[in-house]
């Protein structure tokens, strides 16, 4: 069984789906939970009901409060079949609050530097935000690009962790 819990975030409704014993396997900055479970793995899938998602909303709450380290224990759960989407994934964790990196420099972080296109597609196909920071991924040229839940909260994520 999956259940989801909604929080009030200053960068709008942010909802998480997780499983019983805690593991996100989605989460993000909408209140749509069947947006949300389009983004899960099929295999990955199960019902979902409304509920308290436990441990996981008390990190996210000390990681709006100022605790950027908070979601660092937080498991998710991602359907890869290995190769480089999932080692670019865990990857993703690694990159520090506060310190955003481009594309370029994530695929070299990654391990292949010519992989740009690998590195947007990994941040692209997270299902995960603000767990896995794909926030903290910026164009190549230093300007935002794109994030699935809007620049604006891209934008509010990068400017709370530039305060920490």
């Amino acid at each position: 069984m999956l259940r989801h819990s909604t929080l009030d975030t200053p960068a709008g409704p942010f909802t998480v789906i997780a499983t019983d014993t805690g593991a996100v396997r989605a989460a993000g900055f909408t209140t749509d939970v069947p947006e949300l479970m389009r983004l899960v793995h099929p295999q990955l899938k199960g019902p979902v009901e409304a509920d308290d998602v436990g441990p996981v909303r008390d990190a996210v709450r000390a990681y709006l409060d100022g605790d950027l380290s908070a979601l660092d224990a937080i498991e998710v759960q991602q359907f890869t079949k290995g190769g480089f989407m999932g080692h670019a994934w865990e990857v993703m964790r690694e990159i520090k609050p506060g310190a955003p990196v481009t594309y370029t420099q994530y695929a070299e972080l990654a391990g292949r530097p010519a992989a740009i296109r690998g590195a947007a597609q990994a941040c692209a196909r997270n299902a995960v935000a603000l767990i896995l920071p794909c926030h903290r991924v910026l164009r190549t040229d230093g300007s935002l690009g794109g994030y699935r839940w809007g620049l604006p909260v891209k934008s509010w994520l990068l400017a709370h962790e530039s305060r920490g």
